[in-house]
C-alpha cells in the first residue's frame, strides 16, 4: 500500500466460533505489513449505519484467538437497504444505504472487510455497487456459502453437536427412549448430517431429503425389534415435515429474511411416540452451537482467511472474498460466493457414507 491507509472492519449477522480469531489477523497483518490504520466497525452494518466505529491497535486484538464471540459486536438486523427505524410512529423499516455510504466515506475508508455469511456478503457486494472497496471473509455455523469448501465456525458447530449427541446416546440407552436432537443449519442441512454421522445417529432428517413419518418409524421400530431399544435422531431446523412443512417459530420483520426457524424437534418426538408407542424425548441445541471456544481447525481457518483479506485490501484486490479451496485459501469474486446457496446434494459422499453404516434419512 502506498503511504498511510485505513481499512474498516465489520462482523455482520450472527454470531460464532472464530470472529475474533480473524479481526486479529486482518489487524495484525495489516498494521505490521502494510502499516494500517484498522478501524473496528461496531455491531456489524447497523454501526456502519449508525456511525460507531473505534480504532483498533495490537494490543487491543491480542490475546483474543481462543475467543468466541466478537469483540466489535455484531446484528443480524442492520441491513442498510432494510434498516428497522423506531419513531413516534412505530417502527419501520427505511433504506439508510446511503446514511452507511457516508460514514464510509467520512471515516476515510480505503477498504472495508466485511466477516459473514451469505447475508453479509449480499450486503456487500451492494455497497460495491455504490463505490465501496471491500473485501469479504466467510462465516457461518451453516456452511452454505457457496464458492468455498468450509467456513469457519462450522467444525466448532459440529463438534459440539456431535459431543451433545455423544452424551444423550447414553441416557437413550440407559432408559430405552428414543432421543431427538434439533440442531440449526437453517435451509441447509449440513450440521445435522456430518454431526449426526460422526456422532453415530440413527435417522438424519434434513432440509434436502424428503422424508416420510413412515420411513422414521419404520426405522426406530427395526431397531427395537433387533434389541436396540433406543434411538437417536438429528434434526436440521429447516427440515421438512410431511404434512406441514418448515417450522417457523416466529417471524421478524425487522431482519431480511424474517422466518425464524425451530420447533420441528418437537413435532418430530411427537409425531415418533404416537407413532411407535415408545417414550420420546427433545434437545434443542440452539444457539450453544454459535458459542464458546472455537476449534483449533475454526482457529486457524479464521487466521488464513483474515490473512489473505488483507493482503486482497493492502493490494487493491476488492470485490473479492477468502475462500477455501481443497487444501489452499484463495480468493474468489463475492458476486461467485452469492450466486447460489451451497446445500446438501442427495448423492454427496456423506450422505452415501450414512446409508451405507446404516443410518436412515427417513425416506426409505
Amino acid at each position: 500500500m502506498g503511504g498511510m491507509k485505513r481499512i474498516g472492519i465489520l462482523t455482520g449477522g450472527g454470531d460464532c466460533p472464530g470472529l475474533n480469531a480473524v479481526i486479529r489477523a486482518v489487524a495484525k497483518t495489516a498494521i505490521t505489513q502494510y502499516g494500517a490504520t484498522i478501524v473496528g466497525v461496531e455491531d456489524g452494518f447497523e454501526g456502519l449505519v449508525a456511525g460507531h466505529k473505534r480504532e483498533l491497535e495490537n494490543p487491543d486484538v491480542s490475546g483474543i484467538i481462543n475467543m468466541g464471540g466478537t469483540i466489535l459486536g455484531t446484528s443480524n438486523r442492520g441491513d442498510p437497504w432494510h434498516f428497522p427505524v423506531t419513531g413516534p410512529a412505530g417502527s419501520e423499516i427505511r433504506d439508510l444505504s446511503a446514511q452507511a455510504m457516508d460514514h464510509y466515506r467520512q471515516w476515510q475508508l480505503d477498504c472495508l472487510v466485511t466477516v459473514g455469511g451469505d447475508g453479509t456478503m449480499n450486503i456487500s457486494n451492494r455497497m460495491a455497487s455504490l463505490g465501496a472497496n471491500v473485501v469479504g471473509v466467510p462465516k457461518t455455523i451453516d456452511n452454505d456459502l457457496a464458492a468455498t469448501d468450509r467456513t469457519f465456525g462450522h467444525d466448532t458447530a459440529v463438534a459440539v453437536a456431535t459431543e451433545a449427541i455423544d452424551r444423550l446416546h447414553t441416557t437413550a440407552s440407559a432408559h430405552h427412549r428414543v432421543m431427538v436432537i434439533e440442531v440449526m443449519g437453517r435451509y441447509a442441512g449440513w450440521i445435522a448430517l456430518t454431526a449426526g454421522l460422526a456422532g453415530g445417529a440413527d435417522i438424519i432428517l434434513i432440509p434436502e431429503i424428503p422424508f416420510t413419518w413412515e420411513g422414521v418409524y419404520r426405522k426406530v421400530i427395526e431397531r427395537s425389534r433387533h434389541g436396540k431399544r433406543f434411538s437417536i435422531v438429528c434434526v436440521a431446523e429447516g427440515a421438512k415435515c410431511p404434512d406441514v412443512g418448515e417450522i417457523v417459530k416466529a417471524y421478524d420483520t425487522k431482519r431480511t429474511d424474517a422466518k425464524q426457524l425451530g420447533g420441528v424437534g418437537d413435532v418430530v418426538a411427537r409425531r415418533v411416540s404416537e407413532g411407535t408407542g415408545l417414550e420420546t424425548r427433545v434437545t434443542v441445541l440452539g444457539h450453544l452451537l454459535r458459542g464458546g471456544s472455537p476449534t483449533a481447525f475454526d482457529r486457524v481457518l479464521a487466521t488464513r482467511f483474515g490473512v489473505l483479506a488483507a493482503h486482497l485490501a493492502g493490494r487493491g484486490q476488492y470485490g473479492f472474498m477468502a475462500a477455501l479451496h481443497g487444501a489452499v485459501v484463495e480468493p474468489v469474486p463475492i458476486a461467485d460466493a452469492i450466486a447460489s446457496l451451497k446445500v446438501v446434494t442427495r448423492d454427496h459422499e456423506l450422505v452415501q457414507a450414512a446409508r451405507a453404516v446404516g443410518t436412515s434419512f427417513g425416506d426409505g
